[in-house]
């Protein structure tokens, strides 16, 4: 007869290394995309804008945001876990420690093909990440807490801040291109894919400790 206590520790050690294997490789994802320049997803756009006005590193710059938009859960009640603590740091983190260690490209034929790996790669960190079920990233948690207090669609919500970010970050000098259209395009498929493939869950097994959405109700994690 198997141990119900040593399952759950198995379950606890699998949720926690997808939720940081995830966020790492989230931070890894947003890198490539740095170097490639065709383009970044929508809050590194902001991210990379501020970077370049401020001369702080894109990496920290993310952990900034995520600290001030993390503070913007207060007035509208939301409840932060582990996985939102840990995204403020560890994206920022990984983003920074790739962009160290990986050279820009240039010329289309090295360009695309870094664009599409580091997309692909968002894709299996969006699927280890939410995966985890450890509470939604701060931008998520924002987009979720402001759908509750509005009562507007989530897609709605999502739209509104995503294109405020996006203007505000390119008008700040972020990298707005084809990259970044190709991202809004894939994303949502590949996501979906990798949240399948990464799924922890059994029937009936879900734990007390789980504070995020099961993979079929999840949101990007950022």
């Amino acid at each position: 007869m198997s141990d119900p206590t040593a399952r759950s520790g198995t379950r606890l050690t699998r949720r926690l290394t997808h939720l940081y294997v995830g966020l790492a490789l989230y931070g890894a994802s947003s890198a490539l995309l740095v170097r490639a320049g065709l383009g970044l997803e929508p809050w590194g756009v902001l991210h990379q804008g501020l970077s370049e006005r401020t001369g702080i590193s894109i990496g920290v710059v993310s952990i900034i945001v995520g600290a001030v938009v993390l503070l913007l859960w207060i007035p509208i009640r939301q409840r932060p876990g582990l996985g939102t603590v840990s995204n403020v740091f560890a994206v920022g983190i990984a983003m920074d420690g790739t962009l160290a260690l990986v050279p820009d490209v240039h010329g289309l034929g090295a360009q695309i093909p870094m664009t599409a790996a580091g997309i692909v790669l968002n894709g299996v960190a969006t699927g280890l990440y939410i995966s985890a079920r450890f509470g939604p990233g701060p931008r998520d948690g924002l987009m979720t807490g402001l759908n509750r207090l509005t009562g507007r669609s989530i897609r709605l919500v999502r739209t509104a801040i995503e294109v405020a970010v996006v203007v505000t970050g390119f008008l700040l000098g972020g990298s707005l291109g084809a990259g970044t259209v190709l991202y809004a395009l894939a994303i949502g498929p590949l996501a979906q894919f990798f949240l399948r493939v990464f799924d922890l869950s059994t029937p009936g097994a879900r734990s007390a400790a789980d504070t995020g959405p099961s993979p079929r109700e999840a949101i990007l994690p950022r």
